[in-house]
């Protein structure tokens, strides 16, 4: 990788053993990017960068210290290193602290097709122009479509390399490209925005440019006219976009931190039923040209593919090593640092197993419901996990969607609605690190006027 010299990662971690550190990591992470943007057809947004940057973490006992620079010269880094390892003597020890147990560092890593063989940073003007006919697109769908807060075209490459005391070595490149489309629907006093993106690592496998707008329209039209509807409690249909956030919250309540922080629904609850036996949760780090895949996490563990809900189970935890010792089980490969930060916990492709049915025949289901396709706020209680948030979507009457509601809340409590999954869609796609089919939860309070 032309981007790092492997020399120098090694230098830094000898140069901080020198100034006294009992161990370190060294993390290298760089890369370039151009965003551009539009509204109304004129260019808005034109943003290039190249940045590389160089983070630290050494460890004096078990005191530890984090910095990051982007100074790159050996006189510079010299110094840089000395005072990291003399805030690290300032700080206190923490008995948990360290890095990982050598055995666990994988010896070879495999290929994840993160980058695009094919194309690099798209230019200004192919981005633009994508850009524009996305926008266009959108506008030309409808005559009710009567602005737009414009449309977003992004592409990045970047590098890794991270190495650390104990002869942990490893590098990877990764590339992506994003379209975001913002149309804005008016029809008398009512007033909509929508939104539609795609995103890939694989230029060509964008979805269509103006496919996107249009479909952005779409999502536009379909909530004007919105009204409010009387409290009931009812079953939900949660579209993809509303399911995959379901799915982050659970993730982030099995997550270490906020089970050694006490701050978990989910604590102690491993191995027990906490959601319907249809639900299957899966975390894959290492999926071929997944958004979030990578061939090694934040602390130089193999990511893996794993359950962390088999058929209703609860199956594992999500846990870097830190929140591994702590709550005395094995890490995950679920480290996520950035540069300059102490490790945390993420998933990385993380998806709700498609089921057999389709959007329409869910929908079906319904004699009376709400089909929900937007949701405002982060009421949730992750002790508790009460769950009350801002929503809105689509009426279903008969099985069929009739007309917009907004300015509602639904309400539940989350042991209960994952337990209360009736049915789960066939329609999952990949636009994201966290994705969902459609699925139904057979009932929950909808507070309205």
């Amino acid at each position: 990788m032309a981007m790092f010299d492997a020399a120098l990662a090694e230098w830094a971690l000898n140069e901080a053993k020198r100034k006294g550190a009992t161990a370190a990591e060294v993390l290298f992470a760089g890369g370039e990017s151009l965003a551009a943007g539009v509204r109304l057809g004129q260019t808005e947004k034109l943003k290039s960068s190249r940045e590389r940057r160089l983070g630290l973490r050494v460890f004096v006992g078990q005191s530890s210290a984090t910095a990051s620079t982007a100074e790159m010269d050996r006189d510079s880094i010299a110094d840089f290193i000395a005072d990291t390892v003399t805030l690290a003597r300032l700080t206190a020890a923490d008995p948990w602290s360290g890095l990982p147990d050598p055995a666990l560092h994988p010896r070879s890593f495999p290929d994840l097709a993160l980058c695009d063989p094919d194309c690099g940073i798209v230019d200004a003007d192919r981005a633009l122009e994508i850009a524009r006919m996305a926008e266009a697109a959108a506008l030309g769908a409808d005559p009710r479509i009567k602005n737009s807060e414009g449309a977003e075209f992004d592409s990045s490459r970047y590098g890794v390399m991270f190495a650390n005391s104990q002869g942990f070595f490893g590098e990877y490149e990764g590339s992506s490209f994003s379209l975001v489309v913002q149309p804005i629907a008016q029809d008398g006093d009512s007033m909509q925005q929508g939104f539609w993106y795609t995103a890939n690592r694989r230029f060509a496998k964008l979805e269509d440019a103006e496919e996107t707008g249009r479909t952005a329209a779409r999502r536009a039209l379909r909530r004007l006219g919105a009204r409010k509807i009387k409290t009931t409690r009812v079953p939900i249909v949660f579209d993809p976009d509303m399911a995959a956030g379901l799915i982050r919250t659970l993730a982030g309540a099995a997550s270490g931190p906020a089970l050694y922080k006490g701050t978990s629904f989910l604590i102690g609850r491993l191995g027990d039923r906490i959601a319907a036996p249809n639900v299957t949760i899966i975390d894959d780090g290492t999926m071929p040209g997944g958004l979030g895949s990578k061939p090694f996490d934040g602390e130089g563990l193999a990511t893996r593919r794993q359950h962390l809900v088999e058929k209703g189970i609860l199956k594992t935890y999500l846990l870097d090593c830190y929140s591994a010792r702590k709550l005395h089980l094995a890490p995950t490969g679920n480290a996520a640092r950035a540069v300059g930060q102490a490790p945390t916990v993420s998933a990385n492709n993380l998806y709700l197993e498609p089921g057999q049915y389709t959007p329409e025949q869910i929908i079906g289901s319904v004699k009376r419901g709400l089909y929900l396709t937007e949701q405002i706020g982060f009421g949730i209680n992750m002790v508790t996990g009460d769950y009350s948030r801002g929503a809105g979507g689509l009426w279903i009457e008969d099985g069929q969607l009739t007309h917009p509601v907004q300015e509602i809340t639904i309400a539940g409590n989350l042991k209960d609605m994952f337990q209360n999954i009736e049915m789960i869609g066939n329609d999952l796609r990949w636009r994201s690190s966290v994705v969902a089919p459609t699925l139904k939860i057979s009932e929950m309070t909808i507070a309205g006027a």
